[in-house]
């Protein structure tokens, strides 16, 4: 999975479900941390977790393992927090995406209470991280527990799924409810994913957390467990989950609308988007992005529905990499 955002919070809940959850007399095995972390909607394997005790470790957390019979069990010895080591929590939570501006204020003064009013003073004037994207849908956190509502009752969910038009505005993406078998939870890119089975298409699916609304636990049991038994949920992000690097560009996209809601997805609600004067039909916008291979491929698998129209240093480059690409498979047919 990408680095960044997600692997930062994740230390947190490692962090915190240590220091809540295990004591000198109370100690956790890792298939339980695996458990207590999928709570949280982290997914982890032993070695990512192994690498991440070890970072506690190097923060000041006396995570102490050891071997009772054939399992090792882990817990907690000192827990006391050093304002060095909250400025990382706080800055984990703030870089992320996910957690609304009003949930992100919240925990970092429940994180501020665990220090003197002088330390939280410096805490708060140190972590600041600008120009973040945050998630509107303050509800999310119910849908989240509506959702491991559904998986521990291993029953199926139908909900609405939303998407963005060209008025900013959150539409549903059908009339009649999505229908699915919940099997996990997990953060990838920035963003918060469910992880199902849809046994009309006979495959897995993935839908972002905050565009569910209206969930509701139906009596039919879930089904798909054959396919979650191999399903390799690393190997599942690397295909489907990317994120974008190189150097920042502003350039102007034009974009049919029933692409409005892809734009709004990558760049946020804040952007202005105004009519094409080229296009009928059509909008344009100006963002800020990563000219690098990663973004030309996010525009070359949108098709005919988008458009790179300046400046021209970025419609050339475009043009060069769609020529290159061109001349690979040109004379392979004739």
């Amino acid at each position: 999975m990408p680095k960044g955002a997600n692997q930062k919070l994740k230390l947190y809940y490692l962090a915190r479900i240590m220091v809540e959850k295990t004591d000198d007399s109370h100690a956790l095995t890792m298939a339980q941390i695996q458990e207590h972390l999928l709570m949280y909607g982290v997914t982890a394997d032993r070695k990512s977790i192994y690498d991440d005790m070890e970072a506690l470790r190097v923060l000041g957390i006396d995570v102490m393992g050891e071997k009772e019979g054939r399992n090792y069990y882990y817990h907690v010895g000192g827990k006391k927090f050093e304002v060095a080591e909250l400025k990382l929590l706080v800055d984990a939570i703030q870089s992320s995406k996910f957690i609304t501006e009003k949930k992100s204020d919240e925990l970092i003064r429940k994180l501020t209470g665990l220090v003197s009013e002088y330390e939280a003073d410096q805490l708060k004037r140190e972590v600041v991280v600008k120009g973040r994207i945050k998630t509107m849908n303050e509800s999310i956190y119910y849908i989240v527990d509506d959702i491991h509502n559904a998986m521990m009752a291993n029953r199926k969910i139908q909900f609405d799924y939303l998407k963005w038009n060209a008025k900013k505005e959150m539409v549903k993406r059908k009339d009649e409810p999505y229908e699915a078998s919940p099997w996990a939870l997990t953060w990838d890119d920035e963003n918060y994913y469910l992880i199902a089975y849809e046994s009309g298409a006979d495959m897995i699916k993935h839908y972002r957390v905050d565009k569910m609304k209206n969930i509701r636990i139906t009596d039919e049991m879930r089904d798909g467990r054959e396919h979650f038994d191999r399903f390799d949920m690393a190997a599942y992000a690397k295909m489907n989950f990317g994120m974008f690097s190189g150097d920042e560009m502003m350039i102007r996209l034009e974009f049919s609308e029933d692409m409005a809601g892809v734009v709004l997805d990558r760049f946020g609600s804040d952007i202005t988007i105004i009519a094409s004067n080229e296009r009928k039909g059509w909008y344009e916008t100006h963002v800020k992005v990563a000219l690098s291979d990663q973004f030309f491929g996010w525009v070359f698998s949108l098709g005919s529905g988008v458009m790179i129209t300046g400046p021209d240093e970025a419609v050339k480059q475009f043009a060069s990499e769609l020529a290159a690409m061109n001349e690979m498979y040109a004379g392979r047919f004739d």
